[in-house]
């Protein structure tokens, strides 16, 4: 099904009931909470993209965190990976403030949107590859409804490398033979008649990650100001850079 706007696409998109175990993993999760959020009302539905219809840069993450994004409605919004991810983009310009706390907490992105290959929280932060797929038009119709102003893609994860490449060459774009291998800071371009788009690749901003150092702020910072530069965004350098 095509979606006329990003607008359409999302209210379709939180009434998804596609895969049970995923629905039935959110449902429990909103049901039994977490202790620090025993007040707390949870989201347990699918979470839509975040950011302007309009954005130059798309950010590809994984799946929403069961007391996170399923919680607050927002991706990346109340868990530790959101933290380091709004951090640094509030430290390169494009965001208006550093932290991300509910779904109403006037947070604001310059020129970016948000999304991820899977909308639901997924037991033990693992999707299926199935589930991957059964999600996958939604991805595909968003990047279809970004495409006339996209222009780099920010892709954290092999998980949600491997679904952009896919989710592109599904919707005609050209993607190099054999498929560009995942690593941080890796880069390709993928073209459709006259467009092109370039993707950047970076750890994900998994907790693993960021405690063992394997994925440092300034390394995501890094790769995230030369994904909003080819993007044409107002990034801002590290201070005495």
């Amino acid at each position: 099904m095509a979606y006329r706007s990003i607008t359409t696409l999302d209210a379709a998109l939180i009434q998804c009931r596609a895969c049970p175990r995923l629905v039935a993993w959110r449902e429990l999760v909103a049901r039994e909470k977490r202790a620090a959020f025993a007040d707390q009302s949870y989201w347990g539905r699918p979470i839509p993209g975040f950011g302007p219809a309009d954005a130059a840069m798309l950010i590809l993450g994984l799946a929403p965190a069961a007391h996170g994004a399923n919680r607050t409605g927002r991706m990346f919004t109340g868990d530790q990976s959101g933290d380091v991810l709004y951090r640094a983009l509030y430290d390169v310009g494009l965001a208006n403030k550093p932290t991300a706390v509910s779904i109403d907490d006037g947070l604001e992105l310059t020129g970016v949107r948000i999304t991820a290959p899977v909308h639901c929280a997924p037991p033990q932060n693992k999707p299926t590859p199935a589930e991957r797929d059964q999600c996958a038009h939604w991805l595909h119709n968003e990047i279809d409804l970004l495409a006339p102003t996209l222009r780099s893609v920010f892709v954290l994860g092999a998980f949600g490398w491997q679904a952009a490449l896919t989710g592109f060459a599904g919707l005609g774009w050209e993607v190099s033979r054999p498929r560009p291998k995942f690593g941080h800071g890796a880069q390709t371009v993928i073209r459709r008649g006259d467009r092109e788009l370039t993707l950047f690749a970076s750890y994900h901003v998994s907790q693993h990650n960021t405690f063992t150092g394997r994925l440092t702020p300034a390394m995501l910072r890094e790769v995230l100001r030369g994904a909003g530069r080819h993007a044409g965004l107002p990034v801002v350098d590290d201070a005495g850079a």
